[in-house]
């Protein structure tokens, strides 16, 4: 009976250890005299250099459940830093909220980029702090997010690929996408009613003028949020479908070993 016992508490505190392993931790900055407070996610259990990636929420922003995405998509893989682009005085609580904190962002892009922009900044700014390699780095967003990440590459910032889930396509400038250095992989719900046919077809243009190595994917069936684990039908058209999460959770996880392998 001892002996069961001890071998539960080692495996309560093998348990506890890994779960401890994953950091987050907070990174405070300003850009343009905004205070913005971004956070960082990895799992500190593993000592081999990962490559960086910026991820940007969906238009709630950095909220608990957002987090826990990030520490998934993580794990042994990835440093992410979850970015904040509406200031850290600016945290959603309901989708009127969000509303109205990705229209004023959407209204000042110049704000948006810069803001993005800054989140890269602090991310590399980590390397030898975290388990960076100093060499990797990427991004990746959802809906609201997608729209920012896309951005950051209209923008010229420094990274080897982008990952866009369920994102908003249109750009206030098309001409920026000639700064686009990055490979560009955009993951879209073939029903998503957020998404027009026209934004598609514009985006593809925009793509193919400025000749971007990207790739556009459409997923049958799935709508809006599809890869957001804690979208559950609340706002009408944004749902979860754990089948196409998994595709395209995959297809990041390919496009970003191609991209870092190529460097």
């Amino acid at each position: 009976m001892k002996r069961l016992l001890s071998l539960c508490l080692l495996s309560c505190l093998a348990a506890n250890a890994a779960h401890a392993a994953m950091v987050t931790k907070n990174l405070d900055y300003d850009v343009g005299g905004k205070k913005m407070q971004s956070v960082l996610v990895y799992d500190d259990a593993v000592k081999t250099p990962r490559p960086g990636v910026v991820m940007t929420p969906d238009w709630l922003g950095i909220t608990p459940d957002n987090l826990a995405l990030a520490k998934q998509i993580a794990g042994k893989d990835y440093v992410l830093l979850v970015a904040d682009v509406y200031g850290a005085d600016v945290r959603p609580k309901n989708a009127e909220e969000a509303g109205a904190a990705t229209k004023a962002m959407y209204a000042n892009r110049g704000d948006l980029r810069a803001r993005i922009n800054a989140a890269l900044t602090q991310l590399k700014a980590q390397a030898g702090k975290a388990p960076l390699d100093g060499k990797d780095w990427g991004a990746i967003g959802f809906c609201f997010g997608g729209a920012t990440t896309l951005d950051l590459v209209r923008s010229g910032g420094d990274v080897a690929a982008v990952v866009s889930f369920h994102g908003n396509l249109a750009t206030d400038d098309p001409a920026l996408a000639k700064n686009i250095k990055a490979k560009v992989l955009a993951l879209n719900g073939g029903d998503d009613k957020f998404v027009s046919q026209e934004s598609i077809v514009a985006f593809e243009k925009e793509m193919r003028d400025a000749k971007v190595d990207w790739q556009f994917v459409n997923y049958g069936g799935a709508v809006h949020c599809f890869a957001v684990p804690s979208a559950k039908g609340d706002v009408p058209g944004c749902q979860y479908d754990e089948r196409t999460a998994k595709r395209a959770y995959a297809r990041m996880h390919e496009f970003f070993d191609d991209a870092f392998k190529a460097k």
